[in-house]
């Protein structure tokens, strides 16, 4: 049976410490963070998604493009949900840069550098729901359909049926008439001009 050396234990030991130390500083971040000029609105990133002024986004150096980060200001306790979409900053002792509308959301516009807590945001539903929101219940149950035929008569159908029978037959009759009359009146008028030609 092989025997592994007695400084592979210590080894993985100190592996797992390491592990768990950048696994720690991944989970949170503290440090400054700066924000873009106004000038850079319109700029292309880095993963091709034009800047706004209006967004809320930012550079990162490690994060994944579309990782959305929880950015909060210890000093007023404010924070904002910001989505990666760039590589930076490129300032030693930077940890994030963000738009102006996160830098005002967080309070730092006037100061320009501040110290902030970075970590990975989880929910990643739009618009930025929290995992225990619920969503109402629906009751999709077929409901039976009713039947027409028991409802009551409509007032027109009843005006209608309440005509006299003497009444339709005149109509009926007005109908019949009033065409043969109006063929009469044009062999009338074709007689007429037969008798102007001769």
């Amino acid at each position: 049976m092989r025997y592994l050396p007695r400084h592979t234990g210590r080894f993985a030991t100190l592996l797992v410490a390491v592990l768990l130390v950048v696994i720690t500083a991944m989970a949170q971040q503290k440090g400054k963070a700066s924000y873009y000029s106004k000038r850079s609105h319109g700029a292309r990133t880095s993963s091709g998604v034009r800047l706004n002024n209006d967004s809320l986004f930012c550079a990162h150096k490690s994060y994944d493009f579309g990782t959305l980060l929880l950015v909060r200001n210890p000093a007023n306790g404010k924070e904002v949900v910001v989505k990666v979409v760039d590589r930076g900053p490129h300032s030693k002792g930077r940890i994030i840069d963000i738009t102006y509308e996160a830098a005002r959301q967080l309070g730092i516009v006037a100061q320009g550098v501040a110290m902030v807590e970075v970590s990975k945001y989880d929910d990643t539903a739009i618009p930025y729901k929290p995992k225990n929101y619920e969503l109402p219940e629906l009751n999709l149950e077929i409901q039976e359909r009713p039947d027409y035929h028991d409802k009551p008569t409509p007032v027109w159908q009843k005006t209608s049926q309440a005509v006299p029978q003497q009444h339709k037959d005149s109509l009926k009759q007005q109908k019949h008439t009033a065409p043969q009359q109006h063929t009469v009146h044009n062999q009338d008028n074709k007689v007429k001009k037969n008798e102007r030609i001769h």
